[in-house]
């Protein structure tokens, strides 16, 4: 969310920044006015309440005195319904503006390119030779059915489409790339693990910025009733879309020591409805209901929260790297961002069955824009006042992205998976993934 006082005295410039995104303008149309009416009765209904109180002063001092005060109740009297209607417009005028703040999306940096879709992205970073097969590569789909790791029909027999099943070692590469990516994390890179609730607030959405404009993206559960657009809960439930939701709001409506950056990692299920999708990514791994990831989230200065960007994003390249795996780093434009974010990096790994690049992590940098919606605050040194801190977060990595990636990656001519080294001792010794014998199962 934006600052009012930031907007209002630099309205031009956010009307620019906003429309290098794309976004719909015209509510800005009616801030001035809007900010005008609410600073109207703001003032209307502080003089009011300051008569009043001049009144009750010289009411009491009259009563003292033994004096008449039935003119000074008259007054009191008019003087409350007055207040009280003044009071109600500013709360009016105070909702309406906070409204309209809250459905801006975050002004782009001035290092972002200006864009209108991802054709418009800028490949910045390559990384990784495009492995070359002497026989046609397949899809993850087709591996990991013809081993028998994974299943697609029972899946979706089980939970509908877009779900499903992993068997024996497909299982456990799930199982050892979540564990590789959470050791890389805490034990070279410095993160703090933590196990945050696979269910959250609707005031926790809000806070990161899903809600109210992306609850069709998201899975609300009935236990407290229907979602009523506008009522943030405190004891609602929805299913996180991404652990950035849970981890970013461990520190809600609190005042944080920023000696140095805290950065979490945390591995859960993610569950997305994809609405809007449908028709796209329908078959296979890429786009799923449910899925599992590996989050990286930062608490930052806003002086060293974009060399923290950096940095994050070079620890989840580092997963990459460590599993061999081609990628390439893109900084999307300001048409193709999230709406919380300033700045963001996509890191699109190779796939040889699609001959094509796929993202596998976001890694973005929000600013102070998350932190003022969910009133998260530090104290800088030698200050008087605290300040909202930076938040940042990626995908340290997508694990169900990364399991297909390892299977078009390192597939071989006799339908088997080599086992990229790094997992190894992850797999028990495994070194290749062939044909699972699981009886009658399959």
């Amino acid at each position: 969310m934006h600052d009012l006082a930031f907007v209002r005295a630099n309205l031009p410039l956010v009307e620019e920044k906003l429309r290098a995104r794309g976004a719909d303008t015209a509510a800005l149309t009616d801030f001035a006015a809007l900010d005008a009416e609410r600073r109207s009765a703001i003032t209307e209904a502080e003089t009011l309440k300051a008569q009043r109180n001049a009144i009750s002063a010289e009411f009491g001092r009259r009563k003292r005195a033994g004096e008449d005060v039935h003119q000074l109740e008259a007054q009191t009297g008019t003087l409350k319904s007055q207040l009280e209607h003044a009071e109600s417009l500013a709360a009016s005028a105070d909702e309406r503006m906070r409204t309209l703040l809250e459905g801006l999306p975050n002004l782009p940096h001035d290092s972002v390119p200006t864009g209108k879709s991802e054709h418009d992205n800028v490949c910045v970073k390559t990384w990784g030779d495009i492995p070359q097969f002497d026989f046609t590569p397949q899809s993850h789909i087709e591996i990991g059915e013809n081993l028998g790791i994974v299943d697609f029909e029972r899946g979706a027999k089980i939970s509908g489409s877009r779900f499903v099943l992993h068997f024996g070692s497909g299982a456990r590469l799930e199982r050892a790339l979540a564990n590789f990516m959470l050791d890389l994390h805490t034990g070279k890179h410095g993160y703090a693990e933590v196990l945050p609730p696979y269910m959250v607030n609707s005031k926790s959405l809000f806070g990161t910025g899903q809600l109210p404009k992306f609850a069709e993206d998201l899975f609300h559960c009935d236990d407290k009733g229907p979602y009523v657009p506008g009522e943030l809960q405190e004891n609602d439930h929805w299913l996180i879309p991404t652990a950035e939701v849970p981890v970013t709001n461990i520190f809600r409506d609190e005042t944080v020591d920023l000696g140095e950056t805290i950065s979490f990692c945390a591995y859960t299920p993610c569950f997305r409805s994809e609405a809007g999708s449908y028709g796209k990514d329908v078959r296979g791994m890429i786009r799923q209901h449910q899925f599992q990831k590996v989050e990286l989230v930062k608490f930052a200065t806003p002086e060293s929260s974009y060399a923290e960007h950096e940095r994050l994003t070079e620890h989840a390249e580092a997963v990459l790297e460590a599993l061999g795996l081609p990628y390439r780093r893109m900084l999307l434009c300001t048409g193709d961002m999230g709406f919380s974010s300033a700045k963001t990096y996509d890191l699109e790994v190779w796939l040889p069955g699609q001959q094509t690049y796929r993202e596998i992590s976001s890694c973005s940098n929000f600013e102070s824009f998350q932190a003022r919606r969910a009133n998260i605050r530090y104290k800088p040194a030698g200050a008087k006042k605290s300040e909202f801190v930076h938040t940042l977060n990626g995908s340290g990595l997508a694990v169900g992205r990364t399991y297909l990636a390892i299977l078009e990656n390192y597939q071989q001519a006799d339908g088997s998976v080599r086992i990229p080294t790094a997992l190894q001792p992850y797999m028990g010794g495994e070194t290749v993934i062939t044909k699972q014998s699981l009886g009658r199962v399959l």
